[in-house]
């Protein structure tokens, strides 16, 4: 039986690796060196998406009462966004954790000749600490962080710059994600979209983002795209 697609890209924050856990404790040291409140976990959820530096200003607004373009237009922003940094390279890999069977169906789709790669809106060096955490900085073809091109999702560029990238047709191509932004991309860049339920859709139930399939497992995953006979995880 053949592969259902010749590309598969991934999310990576609740798709390929619970991160949110490690996420909240660089916020939360962050928050701490200020003198500030911290955030709960649920909190911190509901803000991942849309970048990790999206998600500190959320914090900071919440925590110090101004809106998003005053903390932006604030004089020490920039330091604390250094400080971010170092502190979420001191927590990465602490209390992430990559998805059960993520791995294992990932290097199926490689062995099958299928090219894999993360489209995120993660910024490109926590998206680098991240993969190098759980030893996965070798294991995909392309990746494209929220920085790496001039914009991010829902913006199909990334999606379009992968699969241009590997001469592979729109049908041929598959996003799997979790969160509504997610979709959006896929549906912009006119590719089907698979999502698993259990990652960070802003608080909201993902079927309600109308995906074209909702996935319960990584093993569902490999047998919607190689097939059961071919994929048995």
């Amino acid at each position: 039986m053949a592969a259902a697609f010749d590309l598969v890209l991934f999310d990576l924050d609740g798709t390929l690796i619970e991160t949110a856990p490690e996420i909240q404790d660089a916020v939360n040291d962050t928050l701490a060196s200020l003198g500030l409140a911290p955030v709960e976990l649920d909190t911190v959820v509901r803000w991942i998406g849309h970048g990790t530096r999206e998600l500190l200003v959320s914090a900071l607004a919440t925590r110090r009462a101004q809106d998003r373009a005053a903390v932006l237009l604030a004089d020490d922003f920039a330091a604390i966004e250094e400080a971010y940094a170092l502190h979420y390279a001191a927590r990465c890999g602490t209390r992430s954790r990559p998805y059960e069977g993520m791995l294992e169906t990932v290097e199926a789709f490689k062995a099958a000749g299928l090219r894999v790669g993360i489209v995120t809106n993660k910024e490109g060096r926590y998206t680098q600490q991240v993969l190098e955490a759980h030893g996965l900085d070798e294991t995909f073809d392309l990746v494209i962080a929220g920085d790496t091109l001039p914009a991010k999702k829902p913006d199909p560029i990334g999606i379009d710059f992968a699969r241009k990238r590997f001469g592979v047709s729109r049908e041929r191509t598959l996003f799997v994600g979790d969160s509504s932004i997610d979709v959006a991309a896929a549906r912009n860049a006119q590719v089907p979209v698979w999502v698993f339920p259990w990652g960070y859709n802003l608080g909201q139930p993902i079927v309600q983002s109308s995906p074209d399939r909702v996935l319960g497992s990584y093993a569902e995953l490999g047998r919607g795209v190689l097939g059961v006979g071919m994929f048995e995880g």
